[in-house]
């Protein structure tokens, strides 16, 4: 018999064998036309939910959530209490630490909470709660001598009431509006904490060349500020993006950069002096990417 019969005959007895070998590719997923050029895959590290303290309660993981993102804040402003106290660093480095580190630590506690708008207030109740205790220890009416040298420049209580209270209302306002799904909050955030912070540090140290339009900022400064800002924006868009909160692009990449070196650039102006880096650089990162986001 011609083999081609046999063989015909053997696939309509058999199909089975014939079919297990045949693979079936689904289709690859539609990215929105802004990711789809350079748009890099999830590495698939964990799904939204898995860092869910209790996913199958999602309200009590919510409220725990809470409390661990709470102590975590309050242990990590502790620390840096003690390190005033003690006068192990300069007063002004030892609140630009406080100022680098207490933003960052609660981002990374974000994906304990779930995605929906519950999740948001609540993790935003942390630093809400420090809003009233700048404003309760700025205006005298709580003593918190350990509070003041750790978060002020001249030890002056009423300076709690400017900067670090810009601090926390800008980190509530980017954990309700924004969340962790948008690279808006994640760049206003770390500008604010990584730029601002390493901007100081590195200018008093090695700012000896002002810029010539600002004779209190130096360019290593700025540069600092621009490089810290982008760079750890860049570690959290990986980090939310592994969870599954967000995409990843060259495009999202340019954002952050652009939004990052327009915040150093405002923040570097005499503007910023007069008034209060704090609010300007955020009022600026927060616009500039709400263009180019």
């Amino acid at each position: 018999m011609p083999l081609t019969t046999t063989t015909n005959q053997h696939f309509s007895i058999c199909p089975s064998i014939f079919l297990r070998h045949i693979r079936i590719r689904s289709p690859s997923p539609k990215f929105p036309p802004r990711f789809s050029q350079f748009s890099i895959s999830r590495p698939n590290l964990t799904s939204p939910s898995a860092a869910m303290l209790l996913p199958q309660n999602p309200v009590l993981s919510d409220v725990c959530a809470s409390a661990v993102s709470a102590a975590v804040a309050a242990s990590c402003l502790r620390l840096w209490e003690e390190t005033a106290r003690r006068d192990l660093f300069d007063q002004k480095l030892n609140r630009k630490l406080v100022h680098i580190s207490i933003g960052l630590i609660f981002m990374l506690c974000w994906p304990l909470f779930s995605s929906g708008p519950r999740g948001a207030i609540l993790a935003s109740l942390t630093p809400g709660v420090n809003i009233i205790r700048m404003l309760l220890v700025g205006s005298g009416m709580w003593k918190d001598e350990a509070t003041v040298k750790s978060m002020s420049r001249y030890g002056d209580r009423r300076e709690l009431l400017t900067g670090p209270l810009y601090y926390a209302i800008t980190i509530t306002l980017a954990c309700v509006i924004y969340w962790r799904n948008s690279p808006n909050g994640i760049a206003a955030i770390c500008n604010l904490c990584a730029g601002d912070g390493f901007a100081d540090v590195v200018g008093r140290r090695f700012g000896k060349r002002k810029l010539p339009y600002n004779q209190n900022k130096s360019i290593a400064g700025s540069c600092a500020m621009a490089s810290a800002g982008f760079l750890s924006s860049i570690g959290f868009m990986y980090y939310f993006f592994s969870f599954g909160y967000m995409q990843c692009s060259w495009e999202l990449v340019f954002g952050l950069l652009v939004v990052s070196l327009a915040s150093a650039l405002v923040e570097s102006l005499p503007i910023s002096t007069k008034l209060n880096d704090n609010l300007t650089l955020t009022i600026t990162s927060i616009a500039v990417g709400s263009l180019v986001f």
